[in-house]
């Protein structure tokens, strides 16, 4: 039996195509067969690398009996989350008033509107005490919709109302550098002084919050909390964490960063990237960078969102068997499989941490393939009238819109790539797609056609949050030049969230990062020469500062032309290195020597 899923764009959907299950993709066809046989919708959300994903497929969804169940009382949805994260995240947030246990598979059940009015996670096919079999659950909400209907509508009804209200926040000031001290080294009294990292078992990088603790500012007034950031590094750098090729694991099921949860992600990695860069591990970054070329990079030049956690092994699936053996000895088996698909915003990260990373490290193909991801992402994830759609598969467009996030995240990485390449294309292409993100971004029109109530949450976990992505972006945006209406967006996005983020500053590490960076005037340096690998470049590029651009007088040209004044007046002389404070700048040097490397 082949479903309606066989034919979508997803890696996660196409898997469950053969279920016996009568899935539907997300969208309106499913609410109007919800509507006309008044059922619940069942919702199950996850991803193509998820294990507990595949085990629940294998488990249940793969079982004539329990999809027997399904078809019979539900109007069964598929869901991926990275395409659909505006899905994912209000159905995260509705399933929070029924378990603290969020995580995927996110089985929810909901009104033939849409509304929550039951969820769980992974649910076993026999029972597991505490956890009921999936079979029971499925029969007991059955049972509640018929019997006690009312009850289930008011419980959906209650969480769409919490909902509404936790969308609401109450703006701040921006925090100042004492705050944000104290902030620091708050997340720092976290730390595991006997493994590294923050917190116990399961233990995650959260490269969003070493990225805040590695920034100058915190380096400067917290000294041991950016110290703590890069322990934390050095101990998943030499832990089970980090696969012999280089790239990083999702998480460690342990506290002392073994037994790997074996997924691979491309956020994970990227951000990890910058996170080696700041540390000064520029060991670790090579290693980083030569996992996204060599595992993730697709053949038009984007990177795919995951590499699996499980393959096949003597005719058997096997969770981590693969990563387990030498890399000498790998060749020999089957690869665990890359979900190609080519995600706008997560390949920003990518091209950013490329780019910065083949900067600092004088490597050109790094920012060659930055510029390939970067002209595959802008080229292929588009729609049929030229709007960047949130992924793409094997050059083929999603019909998911790009999010907010998406067009911040891809452009933060522009402005990036457009420093290290001196091409101010980029640049000019990173505003259009910032000033798109700022102007505000369509719901995903079913949420909207449905009025599902949605809280955005605007923390930041393993991604910068939809906030500070868009934060980041207009940051970068002005250290370039394109103006003070950036560093203005940048700063009211802070103050909308600074109270929470002072409050919280283990989930706001991005924000903090923002805010951190809008104290005082950044370091720019724009090295003006006519060999871009010669001393003066080089010299330049070692710098410690906020915006590194190398260029040649005709670049130098064409950034000024395009209004960013940061290069107004460079093209006049060559061979000539800029150091800035805030676009005020001492006279220039001609000389290696002269350029001084730290802030």
């Amino acid at each position: 039996m082949t479903n309606r899923l066989a034919g979508t764009l997803s890696p996660y959907l196409r898997a469950h195509a053969e279920n016996p299950v009568d899935w539907y993709p997300w969208g309106a066809e499913a609410f109007a067969e919800a509507e006309r046989r008044d059922v619940p919708l069942l919702i199950s959300i996850g991803y193509s690398t998820c294990h507990w994903c595949h085990v629940m497929a294998r488990e249940s969804f793969s079982d004539p009996a329990i999809a027997a169940m399904i078809d019979e009382g539900f109007v069964a949805v598929k869901v991926d989350r990275e395409e659909h994260p505006e899905v994912d995240s209000a159905y995260m947030a509705a399933a929070s008033a029924f378990t603290q246990n969020l995580g995927w598979p996110l089985t929810v059940f909901a009104t033939p509107r849409g509304r929550a009015f039951y969820a769980g996670t992974y649910w076993p096919p026999a029972p597991r005490p505490p956890m009921p079999a999936f079979r029971d659950v499925l029969a007991a909400v059955r049972e509640a919709w018929t019997l006690r209907r009312a009850q289930a509508e008011e419980s959906a009804d209650a969480v769409a109302h919490a909902l509404a209200h936790a969308a609401l926040s109450t703006p701040g000031d921006l925090p100042d550098a004492a705050e944000l001290t104290a902030a620091a080294q708050a997340i720092a009294a976290r730390e595991d002084r006997v493994h590294g990292g923050f917190g116990g078992a399961p233990k995650f990088p959260v490269a969003t919050v070493l990225g805040f603790l590695l920034s100058p500012l915190v380096h400067r007034e917290a000294a041991e909390a950016s110290a703590a950031a890069a322990r934390a590094l050095a101990a998943m750098a030499a832990s089970a964490l980090r696969d012999e090729d280089g790239g990083f694991f999702r998480y460690a099921t342990q506290r002392d960063w073994t037994v790997p949860h074996y997924e691979r992600m491309l956020t994970d990695n990227a951000q990890l990237l910058d996170i080696a860069l700041d540390a000064g591990d520029h060991g670790v970054a090579r290693g980083i960078a030569e996992f996204l070329l060599t595992t993730l990079r697709r053949p038009a030049g984007g990177f795919g969102a995951a590499q699996d956690s499980e393959s096949w092994i003597d005719g058997r699936r096997n969770e981590g068997g693969y990563y387990q053996c030498p890399v000498t000895a790998r060749g020999a088996l089957e690869s665990p499989e890359v979900d190609g698909k080519v995600i706008t915003g997560w390949n920003g990260l990518a091209i950013g941490a490329l780019s910065r990373a083949g900067q600092r490290l004088g490597d050109s193909s790094l920012v060659s393939a930055a510029t390939e991801a970067a002209e595959a992402v802008l080229t292929q994830n588009r729609d049929p009238d030229g709007r960047l759609v949130r992924t793409s598969l094997g050059g083929a467009a999603s019909t998911a819109s790009a999010t907010a996030s998406d067009l911040a995240l891809l452009a933060d990485g522009l402005f990036a790539l457009a420093a290290a390449s001196g091409e101010a294309s980029w640049a000019t292409t990173g505003r259009a797609l910032l000033d798109e993100s700022l102007s505000g971004v369509a719901r995903d029109p079913q949420l909207s056609a449905q009025r599902i109530a949605t809280a955005p949450d605007q923390t930041d976990g393993d991604l910068p949050s939809d906030a500070s992505s868009i934060a980041m972006a207009a940051l970068s945006a002005w250290r370039l030049g394109a103006g003070e209406r950036y560093r203005d967006s940048a700063a009211e996005i802070v103050r909308s969230l600074s109270k929470s983020a002072l409050e919280q500053p283990f989930a706001h590490g991005s924000m903090l990062r923002v805010a951190a960076a809008l104290i005082g005037a950044p370091r720019q340096i724009v090295a003006v020469v006519a060999d871009r690998d010669g001393a003066l470049a080089a010299a330049a590029r070692t710098a410690d500062a906020d915006v590194i651009a190398i260029v040649t007088p005709a670049q130098a040209a064409a950034f000024a032309d395009a209004g960013f004044e940061l290069f107004d007046g460079r093209a006049d002389a060559t061979d000539r290195v800029y150091d800035c404070r805030g676009f005020v700048c001492s006279l220039p040097v001609s000389e290696p020597s002269g350029v001084l490397a730290a802030r």
